[in-house]
């Protein structure tokens, strides 16, 4: 034990050195898209992993060595053999010395954040509390999150935050599809409550990350996820409003940005899409917005973007109904095509998906509308569809026939493109896939 640690409280110290042997057993509870790459990098690393999760079939799945996600090979949850377990049953939660909550932060109806599964993950946690244990909460969330939803719980639970037990903050960094970078290869930052939680924290993430980037409080680990993604809205909003003044002077906007990236310092590339998609980019830049207002401050910047963003939906329907009068054909009664649902290329998650207000807009316009996603197979329900059943459909020489338009929307690598191009009378282009000028290609 160093001189560092032997200052730490005993229960902080007893902890750093499970972790340290690996004899610590690590809980994560949300075994999605963020929870169950977390729980298996700690499982490949050593540690006795515990998911826990509210959704039987993925505890199920899990348990028989199979993974619960598109992407995720059966192989990676087999060969953790013993050390990686599910359980629905919360009581099992004092059997970890650390729990990662990994559970999702959506808008309410009214753009606010809502902290539901966060307040009712704790609320589960609660009765099963111990000390010498940590929480540490990886959801993104406003600033102040970690201090007003995790430490009053444990508190309530008659336990000394910082002595006894301990809070932790360290933004999930997971990006899905990602084959190039994963939990092992990218740096982490960690915060804790007190001083003691961050050395708590430092020593949890030590072993599964490139890197730790400890910082001074949770507030500003809260506020170093959302500027990670905000940065990400604000660039794409950029580009965005530049593809509609480009296409309004005729100039290729993807042209431009291969040309500008070749610039080796000053600039990074970001590309204009039919609108934002996903758990995170579409969603936590409202997350600062809404707190701003509690300090009286106006984020018009952040704002701008989201407006720009939260339009373009509207905009590339503006652009499938001027390119069907080209062709003689109203919007009313059109038979439309729309290739990818998903939110990003080569991941089966539709969640904000831009795809599905594009449904929505078309529909509500009397347009006759299919989809074909090679990932997914039924589309998700949204605010005209209900609980109306769509499929997928073929991608095939006698489906594109019968399309007055294709839009493409994720342009997913398995999707042939070439046949699409071949057979399809009018192709919708919102994502730059035709390079070469086509007669049949409109940009949107």
């Amino acid at each position: 034990m160093d001189d560092a640690t032997a200052k730490l409280p005993v229960a902080a110290s007893a902890l750093i050195g499970k972790l340290s042997a690996r004899t610590a057993v690590i809980g994560v509870l949300g075994l999605g898209y963020v929870g169950m790459p977390l729980a298996l990098r700690f499982a490949e690393v050593g540690f006795r992993v515990l998911g826990l999760d509210i959704d039987p079939a993925k505890v199920t799945t899990i348990n028989e060595g199979k993974s619960p996600l598109h992407g995720l090979a059966d192989a990676a949850v087999a060969r953790q053999g013993g050390r990686l377990s599910a359980t629905g049953d919360f009581a099992r939660a004092a059997e970890c010395d650390a729990i990662l909550i990994c559970v999702p932060t959506p808008l309410g109806r009214h753009r606010e954040p809502d902290l539901s599964y966060i307040t009712a993950s704790m609320a589960s946690l609660a009765p099963h509390l111990r000390a010498g244990q940590a929480i540490s909460l990886e959801s993104t969330t406003y600033p102040g999150t970690t201090e007003e939803e995790v430490v009053p719980v444990m508190e309530q639970a008659g336990l000394m935050v910082g002595r006894e037990v301990f809070a932790l903050y360290s933004p999930e960094r997971e990006d899905p599809g990602n084959a190039r970078y994963g939990i092992a290869d990218i740096p982490k930052v960690v915060s804790g409550h007190t001083h003691a939680c961050r050395a708590v924290a430092e020593a949890l993430y030590a072993p599964v990350a490139k890197g730790i980037v400890p910082v001074s409080n949770t507030r500003t680990a809260e506020t170093v996820k959302l500027l990670e993604n905000i940065f990400r809205a604000v660039n794409i909003g950029l580009v965005n409003e530049l593809k509609m003044l480009c296409q309004r002077m005729d100039i290729d906007i993807f042209e431009v940005i291969e040309a500008a990236k070749t610039k080796p310092f000053g600039y990074m590339p970001f590309w204009p899409g039919p609108g934002l998609g996903g758990h995170c980019i579409p969603i936590d830049p409202f997350y600062l917005t809404w707190k701003a207002k509690e300090v009286g401050f106006d984020t018009r910047f952040i704002e701008l973007a989201g407006h720009i963003n939260s339009a373009m939906p509207h905009y590339v329907v503006d652009r499938l109904a001027q390119a069907l009068n080209r062709h003689g054909r109203a919007m009313n009664g059109a038979r439309v095509l729309l290739l990818g649902i998903a939110y990003k290329p080569d991941v089966a998650d539709a969640r904000e998906s831009p795809a599905l207000e594009i449904f929505d807009l078309l529909d509500s316009q009397g347009a006759q509308v299919g989809y074909h996603d090679p990932l997914l197979a039924t589309f998700p329900r949204t605010r005209r569809l209900g609980e109306k059943k769509l499929t997928s459909l073929a991608l095939s020489v006698e489906t594109l026939a019968a399309q007055d338009a294709v839009m493409i929307i994720t342009p997913h690598r398995s999707i042939d493109f070439g046949l699409v191009l071949r057979h399809a009378a009018l192709i919708i282009d919102t994502r730059g896939v035709y390079r070469t000028p086509h007669p049949n290609v409109f940009p949107a």
